[in-house]
């Protein structure tokens, strides 16, 4: 049997279920779905428990963590630390199948070898339309580089740990798995033969800095950077100093003992926070507010600044924000937190359990 697995946050109920009724309607029924919820909002997730009502084939993680970080490879090893099947796919949920889909990884299914598969995109009027697999119109077709739909063993991504949990945002974990299981000896083929999945077209909202969720302004450019050393360095095994796979369990900050800090975008002050603060409150439950120093901005320390006297220093609070969420990526992703950015008044709050 073949384990299906799905990432969602906050998408359109008409994607998901365009999505699952296509699978419902294969030829060969011996497969099974998981969908981990990472992290949507309430209303998001109601709507995706009421939808699922339908697909009884379908099992559903939820995972409250909607003011975290997006994680698509913690969210995909959640599901894959779980599962007992032969093999494992890992899918997008904006995808639509064709109805001889999971016949075709019966039969390119390998013990010793991985397979990703093309992808045929679909123009937002084309999305728009019901109409029968082979006669949507595609607008262009994804080629080798588009590593995201794959069939593994399942064994053998579990023998490299799974997917790397360095990377939150999007981009590169795909790759990267790709990467490692190739620098293990591991075969993974590109199959272009016919088109089998179609891709949705949808707003990238949720990609936007006006998001409501977590947002580090270079993710995309680290993952990058990431992903090439692993490349250089032939690595194999993933989160070699962090577990995988973990489900983050949500806490409740208003009845447990907590430790309140209030503190300012001064450089000195955030820097002992983040460099030695947290060390000290190991177990606790820790709530951080950070809101403007009073001389932030003002004219009289520019002034000081500019005649090189002895002045404040201050993070603008796009870089305190991107240097926060790189901490808790690198120190404390599997630790469970809740943070905020209110862009305009400029105040940033960090609920976190050490």
């Amino acid at each position: 049997m073949i384990t299906l697995v799905f990432t969602y946050r906050n998408r359109s109920i008409h994607i998901v279920k365009r999505c699952l009724q296509s699978l419902k309607e294969q030829s060969n029924l011996n497969f099974q779905v998981v969908l981990v919820n990472y992290g949507s909002t309430t209303i998001y997730t109601q709507q995706i428990e009421k939808l699922l009502e339908n697909f009884h084939f379908v099992t559903a993680i939820n995972c409250e963590v909607s003011k975290q970080l997006w994680n698509k490879s913690k969210a995909i090893n959640i599901a894959l630390k779980k599962c007992e099947t032969s093999h494992f796919f890992v899918g997008d949920i904006d995808m639509i199948f064709r109805n001889d889909f999971i016949e075709k990884l019966n039969w390119l299914k390998s013990d010793n070898e991985a397979i990703y598969f093309q992808v045929g995109f679909l123009s937002e009027s084309e999305s728009k339309l019901d109409k029968s697999f082979d006669n949507y119109k595609i607008k262009h077709k994804t080629n080798e580089e588009a590593t995201g739909m794959t069939l593994y063993p399942t064994k053998l991504l579990k023998k490299i740990s799974g997917y790397d949990e360095f990377y939150h945002g999007w981009g590169a974990e795909d790759t990267d798995v790709h990467c490692r299981l190739r620098n293990a000896g591991i075969k993974v083929n590109f199959f272009d033969k016919t088109i089998l999945l179609l891709h949705q077209w949808h707003p990238r909202s949720y990609r936007s800095m006006e998001s409501i969720a977590p947002f580090h302004s270079s993710l995309e450019q680290i993952n990058h950077q990431y992903i090439q050393k692993i490349v250089q360095n032939k690595m194999v095994l993933a989160n070699t100093i962090f577990d995988w796979g973990l489900i983050p369990n949500s806490m409740d900050f208003t009845s447990n003992v907590i430790q309140s800090f209030q503190m300012t975008n001064q450089e000195s002050e955030v820097n002992a926070m983040l460099y030695g603060l947290w060390d000290n409150y190991k177990g606790h439950y820790l709530i951080i507010d950070i809101k403007p120093h009073s001389e932030y901005k003002s004219v009289k320390n520019s002034i000081k600044k500019i005649i090189k006297k002895k002045h404040f220093v201050f993070y603008d609070f796009q870089s305190l924000n991107d240097l926060i969420l790189i901490h808790l990526i690198t120190r404390f992703r599997n630790q469970y937190y809740e943070y905020e950015w209110d862009k305009v008044i400029n105040t940033i709050q960090l609920k976190i359990v050490l």
